[in-house]
């Protein structure tokens, strides 16, 4: 496993929509393992491909629960409305409030191909969205409440 770069703000990467993966192969295996490493080394609660550099639909997530690994995700369905403060690895030095779904559904694949399902509320829900809007080139700062 390796720390990799966190790309930050104004990297053209960031505004690209990623890759769907079509194949779960040890490289795949490799970046998942880094991105836990390099989101846990900067102290985030979440990462997305995007943000070291590989457009690639791969999200990583600890609120303090332990790992959610999710390749291809999307939410399934969302309810509810929450305001919070947001900040991004790759946007340091800001922080915004935020309006997103008070509680989400995700679908994704787990790193051994199975379909899985996870219920997300409050802040699992919120890095969710966050997490899964940099796949489409979204960063929280679009969406920060004037």
């Amino acid at each position: 496993m390796a720390i990799r770069r966190v790309v930050k703000d104004g990297d053209p990467t960031l505004r690209k929509k990623s890759r769907k993966i079509e194949k779960i192969d040890q490289r795949l295996i490799t970046l998942i393992e880094d991105m836990i490493e390099t989101m846990y080394d900067a102290n985030g609660v979440g990462l997305a491909a995007p943000q070291v550099g590989i457009l690639k639909r791969v999200i990583v997530i600890d609120i303090g629960d332990g790992i959610i690994e999710l390749i291809n995700p999307e939410i399934m369905k969302e309810s509810g409305e929450q305001t919070d403060v947001e900040g991004c690895l790759s946007v340091p030095g800001v922080n915004g409030d935020v309006s997103r779904p008070q509680k989400v559904k995700v679908r994704g694949l787990d790193r051994k191909g199975n379909m899985v399902e996870i219920e997300g509320e409050d802040l699992l829900a919120r890095a969710f969205c966050h997490e899964i809007d940099h796949l489409e080139g979204i960063l929280f700062t679009d969406k920060v409440i004037k």
